[in-house]
């Protein structure tokens, strides 16, 4: 259920029929809405034309794949969306989530699995955070202007257009600036999961920060690598 008390709607975009069905019943019977179709350009089209709290997407289709639905949905909706892969290749991982992908799965999961990660996408991106104690209605950094509350993060005077899971890393980042970061920190934050020692989720998602921040790793203003560590939000008040 979302906050207004109705069912939660999913997207499968996924050529594997018997999936569908079998993943359609089982959150069909955790009380979510499903819908299914089976091509790239039913998928990207359904997605963008509907009202979904989440699409959970096959990498591998017929007509446009996984990765070309991803940057169609992208360019239009902020929707959160679970990628899955037979292959299981960390490739395609990476791709997905520069792309802006929420979050990733081989198709060896298993059914609660796949229920724990639609809950936490769809739970970073419906329900904001609330507030940490004593933490203002907004918070600066620079000409960067982050609104926790409604989830709101405008640099100078354009809005960015984040997913939930950049915008949680950004906010992450923010609230201890001039602080270190470490990866497994932010990890724990923002994923709420266990994930493998080498994964490489946080940079990827921090590459994709400084790309909307238009942040230089070499030069920067705002997010500072901190080698073999992690990453510090840099703060302009300080010296």
């Amino acid at each position: 259920m979302d906050q207004s008390g109705q069912r939660q709607r999913v997207l499968i975009v996924d050529d594997d029929r018997k999936l569908c069905r079998l993943i359609g019943e089982y959150l069909g019977s955790m009380g979510y809405e499903v819908e299914a179709v089976h091509t790239g350009l039913e998928g990207a089209e359904a997605a963008r034309a509907g009202s979904w709290h989440a699409v959970i997407l096959d990498v591998m289709l017929p007509g446009l794949d996984g990765f070309e639905v991803l940057r169609r949905i992208r360019a239009g909706s902020d929707v959160p969306v679970l990628m899955l892969s037979a292959r299981g290749d960390e490739t395609d991982r990476i791709v997905g989530l520069e792309l802006g992908a929420d979050d990733y799965l081989p198709k060896s999961f298993s059914s609660r699995e796949l229920l724990a990660r639609l809950r936490a996408v769809t739970r970073r991106s419906v329900a904001a955070r609330p507030a940490a104690e004593g933490e203002p209605e907004e918070l600066v950094v620079g000409d960067l202007r982050l609104h926790p509350g409604s989830r709101v993060a405008v640099l100078g005077d354009q809005s960015l257009s984040l997913t939930a899971v950049e915008f949680d890393l950004l906010l992450s980042l923010a609230r201890a600036r001039g602080r270190v970061k470490t990866r497994e920190q932010l990890v724990e934050e923002i994923r709420e999961r266990d994930y493998d020692v080498f994964d490489r989720s946080v940079d990827v998602h921090v590459s994709a920060l400084r790309r909307k921040l238009g942040d230089d790793a070499r030069e920067p203003r705002f997010i500072r690598t901190v080698r073999a560590v992690g990453y510090m939000m840099l703060d302009p008040n300080r010296a």
